[in-house]
């Protein structure tokens, strides 16, 4: 049964067979997702397989699981033409086979991802879109060779964090949301637009610390006035990085790397804390969120120029 296996457990399962054909070769990544899911539907799922993987016009959408039309078998995995990053293309299309092998019996009709069910990681997120989404990032990006790439311990860049995105061939956001899901340090990864925060993830350590965004069911949470992503007049091609001091993104120094994204209409910021929170972290607000924390220095920022 396709929904007995956890996305995880399908993603071993393939990472398996891809491995035994492809060890030590060169074109073991990125994933060649249309092929894989072709060919491994076929062998799996003879009387249902995965018989069309294409681009076609999706207005509203990035992706799709449509089942084929009366009669003919199996489904076709679509995803939206006008999309010109291969790398958010190759994640679509991981993600809508996602949805084939996890939920094609729970929705016969198929499925419509938008750009928010592609890009979104976190459990508050639809249940679905977030199991797609994980299946998607363990396939693409398996972490024993993601961590071959960056230790856990390391401090990376965005270009590092690149050079994996262009090995798997995923976008950046995608690499940097797989690096948080396993490195030691304290990180918080925040997406925002016209200068609020749409959404946040943060590293393990950073949670464990306060350092995080509870953006669902809240009100709009505003990115600080003396933040990089606030002033993209400073970024170069886009780009920028710098360091902070208390009371900007946290009430403890950080490091912040800045990236804008035209394909997304958003602002990317990678926030580095250090690897261990200040003891007043530790003793007065572990149990604070980063709302309530920038909301207390707000007083202290100065108004927005």
């Amino acid at each position: 049964m396709s929904e007995s296996f956890s996305p995880q457990r399908w993603a071993n399962t393939l990472t398996t067979v891809l491995n035994a054909a492809l060890a030590g070769s060169a074109d073991r990544f990125p994933v060649p997702v249309p092929d894989l899911a072709r060919d491994y539907s076929r062998q799996r799922f003879p009387d249902d397989p995965i018989s069309l993987v294409q681009g076609d016009a999706l207005p509203g959408f990035d992706g799709a699981l449509y089942k084929a039309p009366p009669g003919k078998k199996g489904w076709g995995i679509i995803y939206n033409s006008a999309i010109t990053s291969p790398g958010r293309i190759n994640f679509t299309l991981a993600h809508e086979f996602g949805h084939y092998l996890l939920h094609r019996l729970r929705f016969p009709d198929g499925l419509e991802c938008g750009q928010q069910d592609v890009m979104r990681w976190d459990s508050e997120h639809r249940q679905i879109e977030s199991q797609a989404n994980e299946f998607a990032a363990a396939l693409l990006m398996p972490l024993d060779d993601f961590r071959r790439q960056i230790d856990a311990r390391a401090k990376p860049t965005l270009d590092e964090i690149g050079a994996c995105a262009e090995r798997y061939g995923v976008s950046l956001l995608a690499a940097t949301l797989r690096w948080l899901e396993y490195t030691d340090r304290r990180a918080v990864l925040v997406v925002s637009r016209e200068d609020f925060i749409l959404w946040s993830r943060s590293s393990d350590r950073a949670r464990r610390t306060g350092a995080l965004f509870r953006t669902a069911n809240r009100p709009p949470i505003e990115i600080p006035a003396t933040s990089l992503a606030a002033r993209p007049g400073l970024l170069e091609k886009s780009r920028g990085q710098v360091e902070h001091g208390r009371g900007v993104w946290f009430d403890e120094p950080c490091e912040e790397l800045v990236l804008t994204s035209d394909q997304y209409d958003f602002t990317i910021s990678l926030i580095h804390l250090e690897m261990l929170a200040p003891m007043r972290v530790f003793r007065e607000e572990a149990e604070a969120d980063a709302f309530d924390l920038m909301a207390r220095n707000a007083g202290r920022s100065g108004p927005r120029r």
